[in-house]
């Protein structure tokens, strides 16, 4: 089984992205959300293209409109969309469309859910096809960020074959855990806040160290 990919969310400042990218990770987040503290709205177009070809620039939205998420995938040549609102599985689908019509590159699609004892899987069936990615995330009122993780045994109850990313408060400390899920669907690794000095600017030796860990 391959060892599941990296993703570094919540970049920010231009000088630490690029440091960051030269980590090598697999997926590097921007947040277009303007209610997130990591709100990339004032990032240049020039950072991003100037990241390595094999790392996938991914734009984070939360129930932004269909136009202006369209919009800055242009604007910033993105290769990978995470929508973490309540988006249907109807808005997922005429996104996808929009992007295979509009002659752009494969432009992936990840659907985040934030996960608690009360969340419920089913929910996942109307999304089968409509997106290439699941991301499961720690349930909370402020759309992710919040440093805490959730019960991963809850990923039990999930019994599609959708491959997904796990996120929500992963930090240095999780990563033997991470290495005992023996799951072929996980897919990716999403980190953000626990590697951190302030929210934006990266900690490049721990993830450095976090990174080493991963088998």
């Amino acid at each position: 089984m391959p060892s599941p990919q990296l993703k570094i969310c919540g970049m920010l400042h231009p000088e630490n992205i690029r440091e960051v990218a030269a980590l090598q990770p697999d997926y590097l987040g921007f947040i277009f959300f303007k209610g997130s503290k990591r709100y990339a709205g004032t990032v240049l177009p020039e950072t991003l293209d100037a990241l390595p070809e094999n790392i996938k620039k991914t734009g984070v939205f939360v129930n932004e409109t269909l136009e202006m998420v369209l919009s800055l995938v242009h604007k910033y040549n993105l290769n990978a969309l995470q929508l973490h609102g309540a988006e249907s599985p109807e808005f997922c689908q005429e996104l996808k469309l929009k992007l295979n019509t509009s002659g752009a590159q494969k432009v992936q699609l990840i659907k985040s859910f934030g996960v608690d004892e009360d969340f419920d899987f089913s929910q996942l069936n109307a999304y089968v096809g409509r997106v290439d990615y699941f991301l499961f995330d720690t349930q909370t009122p402020d759309h992710g960020g919040s440093g805490r993780q959730f019960d991963w045994q809850l990923l039990s109850k999930y019994t599609l074959e959708t491959p997904y990313f796990l996120s929500g408060g992963i930090g240095l400390e999780s990563a033997e855990m991470l290495n005992g899920i023996v799951d072929p669907r996980l897919f990716a690794i999403d980190v953000n806040s626990k590697f951190e000095i302030e929210p934006g600017l990266k900690d490049l030796s721990k993830l450095k160290e976090f990174k080493s860990k991963l088998t």
